[in-house]
């Protein structure tokens, strides 16, 4: 079964075709480049999909993020699609580690969506600033007061959790 046809399944519920893509992509059965291709053409829902199955995957295999993914889902920061969002973000939260001297242009599209109204976009970048303050990098320096005031200002408790523990680890 390829990529396409996983898509064209209608039988095949979302959560399936991401547990089917994530676990390709983890035993390379499917090269990541070739899903970022073809997610790239995708309408948004399809494409965020995708974006959830490299979250997926780089949960338990964060080995598999290369440069590219992290250049494609710092970009897919600024798509339209909320879950598009939040779903490129997740992803940053499994790779940051991989990646601490490249996350400068993450970083600035994160902190521009840690105002989105939606929760969950803001959640999810809540949960991806976290990780890249426990990173400790020289990023800090401006990253924990961003963060700190981001914090003080968020009224969403789960939001608020997620910046609370970054911003004690990247302390310590």
């Amino acid at each position: 079964m390829t990529i396409e046809q996983i898509f064209k399944d209608k039988t095949i519920k979302a959560k399936a075709k991401v547990a089917t893509i994530g676990q390709w992509l983890v035993a390379g059965e499917l090269p990541l480049d070739e899903l970022l291709a073809y997610a790239e053409n995708q309408k948004a829902a399809d494409k965020a999909t995708c974006i959830e199955s490299v979250e997926y995957a780089t949960k338990t295999a964060p080995g598999i993020a290369d440069e590219t993914l992290l250049a494609f889902v710092t970009k897919s920061l600024k798509d339209e699609e909320p879950r598009v969002k939040w779903e490129s973000a997740k992803v940053i939260a499994n790779i940051a580690k991989q990646f601490p001297a490249q996350l400068a242009p993450s970083i600035k599209h994160l902190l521009a969506n840690a105002e989105n109204d939606g929760t969950v976009v803001r959640w999810a970048t809540a949960t991806a600033l976290a990780e890249i303050l426990k990173l400790k990098t020289e990023a800090n320096a401006k990253l924990l007061p961003a963060v700190e005031k981001l914090c003080d200002k968020e009224e969403d408790n789960g939001v608020k959790k997620k910046y609370q523990d970054g911003i004690k680890k990247a302390k310590k």
